[in-house]
């Protein structure tokens, strides 16, 4: 059995001080979101059945599975972007902080502006680079001109473009590169201050390069921010991330999660045979 290892194996986990190489084990205490036998519906489709899962703090959680498991959905559900899609319902609880997100009395732009969303295609409002970064800023009340310009360098700096930016502030953000665009996106998110940051396949658009600048980003940004990330890339879950999610749908159960654990463990030592399976390339 230990021979339909020896691809994935060879996966690497180490790329500038990547996560899984670098972390410790996350200490014991409060778990930064928590999911409780939660389960989502379209209409009469179940789309996700009877989830549990702990997301610890200041660390990156990928969420890897073949197509149709569930993956983006449950990543929507993290800051009640599901609220947009007309005939959803849900049963179950997440919790952020010990506080229910679905909590009628629940202020919905403050759950995402503590939960921000990097979505798979980069999507730089059509304005200047630096509009784009104050623009959530502003709409929380910032107006001075001194505090925008320290908060815009600062989060440019954070996403690891400032360099790259620096003299053109003033121009369209959609003049930018791919891989410069999602990093500018990344400032954006990180803009209103945001405790946990939600990324859907956020290099699944962009070349080999502009990828590792954003796993290389998304290891420093876990200091201070807890990451969720989705992926179909399984070498990047296995270099950038500190734990991982396996989603598996069959022909007639809804998305479930088959295994959770400390990547590195997940990768080379699964204990679901579906998860040995998947990232062997035998199913999905």
């Amino acid at each position: 059995m230990q021979e339909s290892y020896a691809q994935p194996l060879r996966i690497q986990t180490a790329v500038s001080g990547i996560a899984a190489e670098a972390i410790e084990d996350v200490a014991t205490g409060e778990a930064k979101m928590e999911v409780q036998d939660l389960n989502f519906y379209y209409g009469n489709f179940q789309a996700l059945r009877n989830l549990n899962l702990s997301v610890p703090p200041r660390r990156i959680t990928a969420i890897i599975g073949p197509s149709g498991s569930g993956k983006s959905t449950f990543l929507r559900l993290l800051n009640r972007m599901s609220d947009l899609t007309p005939g959803s319902s849900h049963s179950g609880k997440i919790s952020l902080d010990g506080q229910d997100i679905f909590d009628q009395n629940l202020n919905i732009v403050n759950l995402r502006k503590k939960v921000g969303m990097v979505f798979q295609k980069p999507n730089p409002f059509p304005k200047t680079i630096y509009d784009n970064i104050a623009y959530g800023p502003r709409q929380h009340g910032k107006t001075k001109k001194a505090e925008l310009d320290e908060l815009v360098e600062r989060c440019l700096r954070q996403a690891a473009i400032w360099n790259e930016v620096k003299d053109v502030l003033h121009k369209s953000a959609l003049a930018l590169s791919g891989g410069q665009q999602q990093r500018v996106c990344i400032a954006r998110a990180i803009s209103v201050e945001p405790e946990v940051i939600l990324m859907d396949e956020p290099c699944s658009a962009l070349d080999p390069i502009s990828t590792i600048k954003i796993e290389e980003l998304m290891i420093e940004l876990r200091k201070k921010y807890t990451i969720v990330t989705v992926t179909h890339n399984m070498q990047q879950a296995a270099r950038a991330s500190d734990y991982t999610v396996v989603f598996m749908m069959a022909p007639d159960r809804a998305g479930e999660i088959v295994e959770f654990g400390k990547t590195r463990q997940v990768f080379t030592s699964p204990k679901n045979e579906k998860t040995e399976q998947y990232i062997t390339g035998r199913f999905g």
